[in-house]
């Protein structure tokens, strides 16, 4: 799907830093699928764009809930059943350097939330109570130390997630 976004809200976005320059890359998407990923938005998307998406969905969840958030929320599979720690990797070996180490490492990051998920997939995407869900923290520690990375590097990654996509912007924008 050929995405369109205006120099204004690229130049607005750019402005506002490297959030929300993914951030309106990110709407841009949802918005050409109607708001929410069904099997048509699915198929609508190109690798790249559900990589970037991925990453926005993850972003949000994880810096706000941690990774019981983002499985009670429902984006378990997208993350973890999709190549998106793979594609995390390859960003940063494309880039070379810092970038690469970075992304590298949180590639392996998300391998080892993906191991916690893949051993406990239906109880972390079962519905619970309010309650049920505040102790899935307690009952899920293996994540505690996954989060905490990530948050310490989040700003990094973003920043060098958001170069990659500048650079490859077409990717990110284009048809498949």
């Amino acid at each position: 799907m050929k995405i369109v976004i205006g120099e204004d809200a690229f130049r607005k976005a750019a402005e506002e830093g490297m959030d929300a320059f993914l951030k309106v890359i990110t709407d841009a998407y949802l918005e050409a699928v109607g708001g929410e990923l069904g099997a048509e938005g699915m198929g609508a998307l190109n690798g790249w764009q559900h990589t970037l998406l991925g990453y926005r969905f993850f972003q949000e969840e994880v810096m706000d809930g941690g990774f019981c958030q983002l499985m009670q929320n429902g984006y378990g599979p997208y993350i973890f059943d999709n190549p998106f720690a793979k594609a995390m990797r390859l960003m940063g070996e494309e880039m070379g350097g810092a970038a690469q180490t970075l992304l590298h490492d949180f590639s392996k990051a998300i391998y080892k939330a993906k191991r916690v998920y893949d051993a406990h997939k239906e109880d972390l995407a079962r519905e619970r109570s309010d309650d049920e869900f505040m102790a899935m923290y307690e009952q899920y520690p293996e994540f505690d130390d996954i989060e905490d990375w990530y948050i310490e590097n989040e700003e990094e990654i973003t920043t060098a997630i958001a170069y990659y996509v500048d650079e490859h912007l077409n990717n990110y924008l284009n048809d498949k």
